[in-house]
């Protein structure tokens, strides 16, 4: 119970440091664009091939991803229907709150978690395996097609190689289904590199809260509504549910499989949205809340199935 507080006091503060460093200005009005764009070309793709490429294959490809994958998806989709069918919203909007939704924090949030809570960060391997390969591609390629105006056969089928963290992520895996053995040399930049990604996301999502009020009129306080309640209340029983009746997970393994689907929206999901400057403030606004939500939900899960 004690490792979910002190991992969110952990990202806590340095939000907070985020926060004081937007709101002195030492870092120059470009900068959250300027470490958006180092994060999601160079930090991220680094941190994400060495987590999948330490992974153990078996943990990788296991009854928890089938049920993460199903979480997840259903998620989307519940958020997706409400905000066309609803709330009509256009493309890109729908596509940044369906990520919302159910695109967990299993990099800054989730290793913390797994290592302080369910004892092994092997845990959050499949999580990340399924979210870079199958949900990031995919919504990527949608906001590619939906905010550039054309559709192109050609720009379809390279969007996913094109993309630095969809590369890192399938290089890693490479490497942990093969067994290859590489080098300390060579493994250790990457490393070092990729430790770098977590604090820096955390402390641009710091920088991005000076000046914007959560859920400040015209912010789509519905779909923030929407996205940050499936988040933390449908996607979590989703989790168990599957996992319980349908796949027969042990007690150890339902447990990690919900606490991953109770993990607050990924700070990832803010950087596609000022990415594409779509959809910014629902990606904002839902991870701060999911983020604080998360705590209460967590310490639950624990509760009733630890």
């Amino acid at each position: 119970m004690s490792g979910v507080l002190i991992g969110f006091a952990i990202i806590g503060v340095v939000i907070l440091i985020g926060y004081v460093v937007g709101r002195v200005g030492v870092l120059g009005e470009h900068a959250p664009k300027v470490m958006s764009r180092l994060v999601f070309f160079v930090l991220s793709p680094a941190l994400l091939f060495t987590v999948l490429a330490d992974a153990d294959v078996h943990t990788l490809f296991s009854s928890m991803l089938a049920v993460s994958a199903i979480a997840a998806v259903l998620s989307c989709l519940l958020f997706a229907g409400i905000a066309l069918l609803v709330f009509r919203r256009g493309v890109p909007e729908t596509v940044i709150g369906s990520i919302s939704a159910g695109y967990v924090n299993a990099n800054n949030i989730g290793i913390p978690v797994a290592v302080y809570v369910l004892g092994n960060t092997a845990y959050s391997a499949p999580v990340i395996l399924l979210q870079l390969l199958v949900l990031a591609p995919i919504s990527l390629t949608i906001l590619d097609i939906s905010t550039s105006g054309s559709v192109s056969i050609g720009r379809v089928l390279m969007q996913p190689i094109r993309n630095p963290l969809i590369i890192a992520s399938a290089l890693g895996v490479v490497v942990s289904v093969t067994e290859l053995e590489i080098p300390m040399a060579v493994m250790e930049p990457f490393r070092i590199v990729g430790a770098a990604a977590v604090p820096l996301v955390l402390i641009a999502f710091g920088m991005s809260l000076h000046g914007d009020r959560l859920l400040a009129p015209g912010s789509d306080r519905r779909g923030i509504v929407a996205a940050s309640a499936i988040k933390l209340a449908v996607m979590p029983v989703i989790a168990w549910v599957f996992g319980r009746f349908v796949f027969g997970l042990d007690q150890e393994h339902l447990f990690a499989v919900v606490v991953l689907a109770g993990l607050p929206t990924a700070q990832n999901v803010f950087v596609f949205a000022q990415r594409y400057e779509r959809g910014v403030s629902l990606a904002r606004d839902t991870v701060l809340i999911t983020t604080v939500g998360s705590v209460p939900v967590l310490v639950a899960v624990a509760a009733l199935l630890a």
